[in-house]
């Protein structure tokens, strides 16, 4: 990021307060080697909080997990403005491409390299450690559709917006009145929904830049199929009008996995909440329904490699502690009790090979099975970081009814017309 060291010095006085917000998680270990691992990822701190102790016990490493719902970039802005940076950072994917090549190690001549196709490499240079494959779609629960409409569900047979239309008109008929559930965070709708209109295309890049130039969106057909799926989602949510947009997505998760209503767009990450309200097992994925077929999207979800690791390269990290942070990275992908742990007490699905215990939950089975056939579409890494933020705001009046799709459109236009899409590769 060319701007990165010139905007973290005018951040160096918002260190403490924005500090204030990271929270930090069980130390483990009372070694001399003290390693700092940030967490990005909510669903699994109180997992990683867990980790850390034992694995620092084990290994003779004092080990501290932080976590904070800051952007990544900025949060990060503040600890390398203090010179204080974390030992391990879990990012983004567009913050590898972004920060590695100032701020990280080169981990090629790692073993675990060798055995993933999502460590991300810059110049030829592997600087990112997946932590997961994930993927979005509908998440369903098959028992609650079984009984209601007295049929075993088979989300093979949904292709289209219109079979979408006619389980959702079953289950009404069986009494369900509200089948659908949609989450109101801005992370779901602009950070996860709308970037299927650009990774569906022929070729994104291009298709934002058109964007850029004033390209317009009620024209596109991709557009126009995703968002008539959403309408469908939005007119049959559990929560209509001004309530879509203030309801809680734990209560909608629970009504998921209670079988209130049975379907909600999210991806396997879910897993980690729903697994709070005691699902049936009988849940899964599926690829989000759409008339236009065109570009090989029929039956695929988007996903791949999220949630990366680097390992600072500053003097401020030794190199005791990166040796430390190294070893720990390579027991999560080859040594068998971090292998275990991704995949039964953080409930990932691991992108490593070598990883061959069983996926435990639904979601991740799902996610496994369309990885493992090739039916995943790669996701779109360098939407810029306001990019859900300013959009999710515009979609949540959307689902609230307060705006039309054309207006959406046009904010969607308006925002990349005053991009400066230095980011968009």
């Amino acid at each position: 990021m060319k701007n990165w060291k010139r905007w973290t010095a005018a951040l160096a006085a918002t260190v403490m307060s924005v500090g204030m917000l990271a929270a930090c998680g069980n130390n483990g270990g009372s070694g001399e080697t003290k390693i700092t691992i940030f967490n990005s990822k909510s669903e699994i701190q109180s997992q990683l909080e867990d980790l850390a102790e034992t694995y620092g016990d084990e290994h003779n490493v004092d080990v501290q997990v932080y976590y904070s719902s800051d952007t990544v970039s900025s949060h990060l802005a503040t600890k390398y403005a203090s010179n204080n940076p974390y030992t391990i950072s879990m990012v983004d994917a567009k913050d590898v491409y972004s920060l590695a090549k100032e701020h990280a190690i080169d981990l090629s001549d790692q073993d675990w390299v060798k055995d993933t196709d999502q460590a991300i490499a810059i110049d030829g240079k592997t600087y990112g450690f997946p932590v997961s494959i994930e993927a979005r779609g509908l998440i369903y629960n098959a028992d609650a559709i079984k009984k209601v409409t007295g049929k075993e569900f088979k989300p093979e047979s949904i292709k289209t917006t219109d079979d979408l239309k006619q389980l959702i008109a079953d289950l009404k008929a069986g009494g369900m009145e509200s089948p659908v559930g949609v989450m109101k965070e801005d992370w779901s709708l602009a950070g996860h929904y709308l970037p299927q209109v650009y990774e569906m295309q022929a070729d994104p890049t291009a298709f934002i830049k058109s964007l850029h130039e004033g390209y317009d969106l009620n024209s596109d057909a991709r557009w126009n199929s995703l968002m008539d799926t959403f309408d469908v989602l939005k007119d049959n949510n559990y929560a209509k009008g001004d309530k879509a947009i203030s309801a809680e997505r734990e209560v909608t998760e629970q009504k998921l996995a209670t079988g209130e209503i049975a379907l909600m767009f999210g991806g396997n990450w879910d897993w980690a909440v729903l697994n709070q309200y005691e699902p049936t097992k009988n849940m899964g994925m599926m690829a989000v329904p759409q008339n236009d077929t065109s570009n090989d999207v029929e039956g695929k979800m988007l996903g791949g490699g999220s949630k990366y690791f680097f390992i600072d390269s500053s003097k401020n990290t030794s190199a005791a502690q990166q040796k430390a942070a190294k070893e720990f990275l390579q027991w999560l992908a080859e040594n068998k009790d971090g292998q275990k742990w991704v995949v039964d007490q953080a409930h990932l699905v691991s992108p490593f090979k070598s990883n061959k215990f069983a996926v435990s939950d639904p979601l991740g089975k799902s996610v496994k099975k369309y990885a493992d056939a090739g039916l995943l579409i790669n996701n779109y890494n360098y939407l810029p970081d306001d990019h859900y933020s300013v959009l999710g705001a515009d979609f949540q009046k959307y689902l609230a009814g307060q705006e039309d799709r054309a207006k959406l459109a046009g904010q969607i236009v308006d925002y990349w017309k005053s991009n400066d899409m230095k980011s968009i590769q």
